[in-house]
């Protein structure tokens, strides 16, 4: 019913609107003829003045008819909302004031133009520049007052967990109790951080690899003189100290013995005491063997990285070593890396070695070996092998002693004939199916010669042929892993072999 009766208004608004268009030419035509004919105008004279009347009445007579058109259009297009008419239109128009500022200056580009009103012009044109700056001061005071408070409510609510940060897991960490704090406090002439670098490039030199940062932190859940090495967030050792106090050794030569606390050596669990400061002189006149704490957890420090070296070396790690040997031999990792070889394989065979305590730091011969074979196999194992063979040199050198000999022990070929036999091949590689017998009784009788190395101090090493080395070591690794098995290929041509026993079987 509504949008009828507006329909009919608006058929009436425009019919009174044609209506004043018809009076308006006939207006001006009956002005014109009644000015010509009965006031004596001529026709220039009578066409002005009869004109401006007529157009002036046609003006005034379409107020009436734009008014009730735009009030129809606001009603119609009206949305629904919780203030009044009134207040919707003041509000929708003072919403940009832009556009009166656009109209102030229309008007007072009216004000200009001569023969129209320059004070009316002039006085609403001011009144449109001041509704408009009076609107654009409130809404900037609005828009300040609406950040202020964004700001607050920023402020009061909980910032949200980060919780990303605590994913990442140290390679190296090093936890210790409060009392051992001053160990790694410059201020208080801790060393062991400069002792931590010195290892770092120590391992560099003779291992060939980049040892991570060690993060060291205080740990208040540990024993007050406790501390802990954790790889990858695990931890892999534990020992305790005794401050201002000194580990005393017996190597087996002591003259006589000390009284202390008694204790064991966190390194190898070797039984040891710990001697004050004014027992430290008497004890190394004894024949102990007396280190400081520093030295102690220094020295604990460097096994465990020399123990697990192969779960440090990771891809980057790899990548960073390739990186620098291809700024002065670039042809050999474009010929191996990505053609022959990926960066993983590459990462396997550098853990296998490091797992024997083999350096990697000749990277080159390494990599130009597995260029020579990475065409005939990729099994990183067999890989392995070849690499060793490269390395001879190195390897002899690393267990030759003073007088340029190596101390061995040799594999019976019986037994080396069994282990062969019993090598079994997979897509995945090859692995020892030996049976649980036999192979305790090769465990035993490795044992029992691993007794004459002991008489004459010297690294336990046996001698195998080169077809069963890898699977006689991975016999061996978790039963007697300080046990170092080298192969005839290993051993260079000049080096004088001492041959202490027979692994056999009989």
């Amino acid at each position: 019913d509504f949008y009828g009766a507006m329909d009919g208004s608006i058929r009436f608004v425009r019919g009174d609107a044609i209506a004043g268009i018809i009076i308006v030419i006939i207006n001006i035509l009956g002005g014109f003829s009644i000015g010509v004919i009965q006031q004596g105008m001529d026709i220039r004279e009578a066409a002005e003045v009869y004109t401006l009347l007529t157009i002036g009445d046609g003006l005034v007579a379409q107020i009436p008819a734009l008014i009730v058109s735009t009030a129809a259009g606001i009603v119609v297009t009206r949305a629904a909302a919780e203030d009044n008419l009134g207040r919707e239109i003041s509000k929708q128009l003072l919403l940009h004031p832009r556009a009166f500022v656009i109209a102030s200056v229309v008007l007072f580009f009216f004000a200009m133009i001569p023969g129209l009103p320059h004070l009316a012009f002039i006085v609403l044109g001011m009144i449109a520049g001041g509704i408009a700056y009076v609107t654009m001061q409130a809404q900037s005071e609005a828009a300040k007052e609406e950040k202020k408070k964004e700001e607050e409510a920023k402020a009061k609510a909980p910032l949200p967990e980060k919780v990303e940060s605590l994913l990442p897991l140290d390679p190296l960490e090093l936890e210790v109790g409060y009392e051992l704090i001053p160990l790694v406090d410059v201020e208080q002439d801790g060393e062991l951080l400069d002792r931590i670098k010195s290892l770092r490039r120590q391992f560099a030199l003779e291992m060939g690899i980049i040892v991570p940062p060690m993060h060291i932190r205080d740990n208040l859940q540990l024993k007050p003189n406790e501390y802990t090495v954790l790889i990858k967030g695990v931890v892999v050792a534990k020992g305790e100290l005794m401050m201002n106090s000194y580990l005393a050794m017996n190597p087996g030569t002591v003259s006589r013995e000390m009284e202390g606390v008694a204790t064991k050596e966190p390194t190898f669990g070797l039984p040891a005491i710990w001697v004050s400061e004014g027992d430290r002189e008497g004890a190394k006149a004894a024949g102990y063997t007396v280190v400081d704490v520093t030295t102690v957890i220094t020295t604990h420090i460097k096994e465990i990285i020399k123990t697990h070296s192969p779960e440090l070396l990771g891809r980057q790690e790899v990548q960073s070593l390739l990186d620098n040997l291809k700024e002065s031999h670039p042809k050999v990792i474009e010929e191996l890396i990505p053609n022959l070889l990926t960066l993983g394989g590459v990462q396997k065979i550098l853990q296998n070695l490091l797992k024997e305590q083999i350096s990697i730091r000749d990277i080159l011969t390494i990599l130009e070996t597995l260029a020579d074979y990475a065409p005939l196999t990729k099994d990183p194992d067999i890989l392995t092998e070849y690499v060793r063979q490269a390395l001879a040199r190195p390897i002899t050198k690393q267990y030759q002693s003073p007088d340029g000999s190596i101390s061995v022990m040799v594999v019976d070929r019986e037994i080396e004939d069994i282990i062969a036999g019993s090598i079994q091949q997979t897509a995945q590689g090859s692995y020892l199916s030996l049976e649980p017998t036999i192979a305790q009784k090769i465990l035993n009788r490795i044992k029992q010669g691993m007794e004459r190395f002991g008489v004459i101090s010297t690294q336990p090493i046996i001698l195998s042929s080169p077809r069963i080395r890898l699977h006689l070591k991975r016999l061996t690794e978790r039963f007697i892993p300080n046990l170092v098995i080298l192969s005839h290929n290993e051993i260079t041509a000049d080096a004088q072999v001492q041959t202490l026993g027979m692994v056999s079987l009989k």
